[in-house]
């Protein structure tokens, strides 16, 4: 789900004003969250792209080559694993995820996105997530599964039936690896970090991380100095997972008061106090964008 802010950052960087203007959008978001709570209905705004469709549009008029390189690297971007040996993998919390297909049982519910809190006092402690979509409509379940936590939903479960179609269970607590560079390397996108769904950001920063990796990269290659340049990455890359961490507390904060619910929460309580423990550790920030372009302060 990519909101009008995340779709307008992906426009600007890649040059296409009408990307999925054909799309329909979700205008609306009812969210129950915390003990007993009532659903309240919100104005929103957000289209819904499978990541398949979000790749292959932004390939377009763009080439790409599977010969490998001659010689070796001058930088190398490490995208997926595996990862230098001296990376540590640092993850704040336990929880994980299934997506399943479910059919409307209200039509005009395509136009909305629904969410659910579960305080657990029956084995039923996570939160669900209805994401319509043309064609097929999927629903999150985070904590318990999907059976469990429709078992006791007031609000999605009288509104979907179960498919066949699912996916296979998938952590979803937050991590990032440390260091997230080196002199001739750094790590980006899932390789970096990954981001809980709940805040749904996750998409609009990791292009914000390919803008600064690019800049970087930029830096180096003009023969700026790789160390402070990496360093530079590291650091906004890590405040930027602090952000996503205190967000995400105030959701666990609220969401439930059972034994899961506060377990995650001191999870990410641990991940704030490690971000602000590397803060400490970078210094000022010694370099801006400007455009696309790393320049030093």
């Amino acid at each position: 789900m990519l909101s009008d802010l995340a779709l307008s950052l992906i426009r600007d960087v890649f040059s296409r004003p009408d990307l999925f203007a054909d799309l329909p959008h979700v205008q609306r978001r009812v969210v129950a969250w915390g003990h007993d709570a009532k659903p309240i209905p919100l104005q929103h705004s957000s289209i819904v792209v499978s990541e398949e469709l979000l790749l292959d549009s932004l390939r377009l008029g763009i080439a790409f080559s599977d010969e490998p390189l001659d010689g070796t690297p001058d930088f190398t971007v490490l995208a997926v694993r595996p990862l230098p040996a001296d990376v540590e993998d640092h993850r704040f919390g336990s929880r994980t995820a299934s997506a399943v297909e479910v059919r409307l049982r209200h039509p005009e519910d395509v136009s909305s996105c629904w969410i659910e809190s579960f305080d657990g006092p029956n084995g039923d402690a996570g939160w669900l997530f209805l994401i319509p979509q043309a064609g097929a409509n999927w629903l999150l379940a985070v904590g318990a599964t999907p059976e469990k936590l429709l078992e006791s939903s007031q609000v999605i479960g009288p509104r979907v039936e179960l498919l066949e179609r699912r996916s296979a269970t998938f952590a979803t607590c937050p991590r990032i690896v440390s260091p997230l560079g080196g002199s001739d390397w750094l790590t980006c996108g899932m390789a970096a970090m990954a981001f809980d769904p709940i805040c749904g950001d996750g998409t609009a920063h990791a292009v914000r991380e390919a803008i600064l990796a690019s800049a970087v990269i930029g830096c180096v290659a003009s023969g700026g100095d790789p160390v402070p340049a990496i360093a530079h990455y590291g650091a906004r890359l890590t405040a930027g997972f602090n952000r996503h961490l205190q967000l995400c507390r105030e959701f666990y904060r609220s969401g439930g008061t059972g034994a899961w619910w506060k377990a995650e929460l001191d999870a990410l309580e641990t991940g704030i106090l490690w971000c602000e423990s590397q803060a400490r550790g970078h210094g000022e920030f010694r370099y801006r964008l400007e455009g696309f372009e790393l320049v030093a302060l």
